[in-house]
């Protein structure tokens, strides 16, 4: 399987979310993290993920007489390259917009069924702007973008931190 068809699904590209960040994980710790998705799902997604080569496994315990598996992503296979992108059909587009929203959809529900969820004291955020750019302007406003969460997306977990979501999502809405 493509690395674009397993990312193309919520759960896959919610269990590479979770990995992020240089985490280590038992497929059991991802489960936690997925609550409204059955152990059954989550163990066959990471086998999926780990036999297409996006997950590695970084740890293997034995625990009540089983082998218990840490896994960590392979940054190198947990992302589509651009010439791969430039390749896509509408079809394909559509797909992969599905996919990601439908993952961004269970993590904010997810999010939303804990306890100490609070919205307002996170900062949470889903706001749409509607902007008029020329194409240099679209180009700079990217590269801002970039410059402003490339340098996050090298934090790794520590005290005081927690694990938000970055979903920019930007397409021309009329002609």
């Amino acid at each position: 399987m493509d690395v674009l068809t397993l990312l193309g699904h919520p759960v896959r590209l919610r269990i590479v979310h979770a990995l992020r960040g240089d985490r280590a994980l038992t497929t059991a710790q991802l489960g936690a993290l997925l609550p409204d998705v059955s152990k059954a799902t989550v163990y066959r997604h990471v086998d999926l993920l780990a036999d297409g080569g996006v997950l590695e496994v970084a740890d293997e315990q034995r625990v009540r007489g089983a082998v218990e598996r840490t896994y960590r992503l392979r940054k190198e296979r947990a992302s589509v390259d651009q010439n791969a992108i430039a390749r896509l059909t509408p079809d394909d587009h559509r797909r992969g917009f599905a996919a990601a929203t439908a993952a961004l959809v269970a993590e904010f529900d997810a999010y939303l069924s804990r306890d100490e969820a609070d919205p307002v004291e996170d900062l949470v955020g889903y706001r749409q702007h509607a902007v008029w750019l020329d194409r240099d302007e679209l180009l700079a406003m990217i590269d801002g973008m970039r410059k402003a969460i490339a340098p996050m997306l090298a934090n790794s977990p520590a005290p005081g931190r927690r694990r938000y979501l970055l979903s920019p999502i930007l397409f021309p809405s009329e002609d």
